[in-house]
C-alpha cells in the first residue's frame, strides 16, 4: 500500500494536524511514457501556507481532499519513459505521497555525487535560488554596504547573509534565539546577530549594530521587525520582499506604521518577488551557487526529520522557528 496525505480542511490561524488527513492507495502501475519514483526527501516551506487559503495568489491554492505538494527528491524505481532509468535522481514539485508515478514533466535529474541530496531542496534548490536573485536581482549589494536578514538562520535568509558577505557587505542576521544567533555568526560568518525575542527596542538595536544605517534589508518577516529595520534604512537603500512568515498566520488584517513616507523620503526601493520570476537564470544561479559551495564560501545547515508521517508536523514547526536552516523531512 501507498501513504498519502491530503488537504483536509482549510485551517484558521496556525495550522494543525487535523487540517491534514493520511489515507493509504494502492501503489501506482507505470504505463508506457511514465517513470514510477519513490519519494526520498520531502521539503517544507513557509509559503505552502498561502496555498491553503483560497485567496488569490501567485499560484494555485491547494483543492480539499487532495494530496499536498511541495518540492520532492524521488529515486526511478520503474522506468519505462525515455530519458529517465533506474537509480536516478530527480526533483519536482511532487504530491506527498511514498511513491508516484510521473510523465517526466517538470522533473530535473540530480546528481547525488555532486552534493547531498537534500541540499537540491535547500541551498542547490529553490530556497538557495530565492536568496541569490532577490540579493543580485533587486538589491544589488555594493562592497562595504550594511545588510540586515531577517529569519536569517532561515534556509533562504543564511544563504542570502552569505552571498552578501561574500560580495563585500557587512551582514546583521535577525533571529530568534541565543542557539541561531550563535549559527549565524560561528557558521555563516555574520558580523551581527540580534535576537529579536529578546530585544526590548528592536529599533535601537538595529542602530548600534548599524552605526551608519542599513543599506539592504532582505525582508522574509515582515511585522514589527521590519518595522524596526526600516527605521534605520539609509538613503537609496533597497528591499527586496521575499516573505512575511510573521503574518502568514494572522486572521485579522495587520496595522504597522504606513511606510510610505520612509519610502519617499529615502528614495528607497521596495520590491516584492518569487523565485520563478528569474526562471530564465536559473541554469546561472545555480552554476554560481554550486561553485561558491565547491570553493568551501557557501555553507548550509539543515533540520532533518525522519518519517513520512511527521510531513505535517514539520511543516507545523516552521511557524515555531524550530528550524535551523531548510527543513527537509527524511523518508
Amino acid at each position: 500500500m501507498n501513504k498519502v496525505i491530503l488537504f483536509n480542511k482549510r485551517p484558521v490561524g496556525k495550522p494543525t494536524l487535523d487540517d491534514f488527513k493520511f489515507v493509504e492507495e494502492e501503489q501506482p502501475e507505470v504505463a508506457d511514457g511514465q517513470v514510477l519514483l519513490k519519494t526520498l526527501y520531502v521539503s517544507v516551506d513557509p509559503y505552502l501556507r498561502g496555498r491553503m487559503t483560497e485567496a488569490k495568489s501567485y499560484i494555485p491554492p491547494f483543492e480539499l481532499n487532495k494530496p499536498l505538494q511541495s518540492a520532492v527528491v524521488a529515486e526511478v524505481v520503474e522506468s519505462r519513459l525515455e530519458g529517465f532509468k533506474l537509480g536516478d535522481f530527480v526533483t519536482g514539485n511532487l504530491d506527498w505521497k511514498e511513491f508516484q508515478v510521473s510523465n517526466g514533466s517538470g522533473l530535473n535529474k540530480v546528481d547525488g555525487d555532486a552534493a547531498s541530496l537534500s541540499a537540491y531542496l535547500g541551498i542547490l534548490g529553490m530556497t538557495g535560488l530565492t536568496a541569490y536573485f532577490g540579493l543580485t536581482e533587486i538589491a544589488h549589494p555594493k562592497s562595504g554596504e550594511t545588510v540586515v536578514i531577517s529569519g536569517a538562520a532561515g534556509a533562504v535568509g543564511s544563504v542570502a547573509g552569505q552571498i552578501a558577505k561574500i560580495l563585500g557587505c557587512r551582514v546583521i542576521g535577525l533571529a530568534g534565539s541565543e542557539e541561531k544567533i550563535h549559527l549565524l555568526k560561528s557558521k555563516f560568518g555574520f558580523d551581527e546577530g540580534i535576537n529579536y525575542k529578546k530585544t526590548a527596542d528592536m529599533k535601537h538595536a538595529i542602530a548600534e549594530a548599524a552605526p551608519n544605517g542599513v543599506d539592504i534589508y532582505f525582508d522574509n518577516v515582515g511585522g514589527a521587525v521590519s518595522d524596526a529595520v526600516l527605521a534605520n534604512i539609509n538613503k537609496f537603500g533597497r528591499v527586496p520582499l521575499c516573505g512575511s512568515i510573521s503574518n502568514y498566520n494572522d486572521t485579522e488584517v495587520d496595522l504597522g506604521p504606513r511606510i510610505q513616507s520612509t519610502l519617499v523620503k529615502n528614495s528607497v526601493l521596495m520590491q516584492g518577488f518569487i523565485v520563478s520570476n528569474y526562471s530564465t537564470k536559473f541554469k546561472d544561479g545555480m552554476a554560481q551557487l554550486s561553485k561558491w559551495l565547491q570553493e568551501g564560501k557557501l555553507e548550509y545547515a539543515e533540520t532533518v526529520v525522519d518519517g513520512f508521517d511527521q510531513i505535517p508536523q514539520a511543516f507545523i514547526d516552521l511557524f515555531e522557528g524550530k528550524n535551523n536552516g531548510k527543513m527537509v523531512v527524511k523518508i
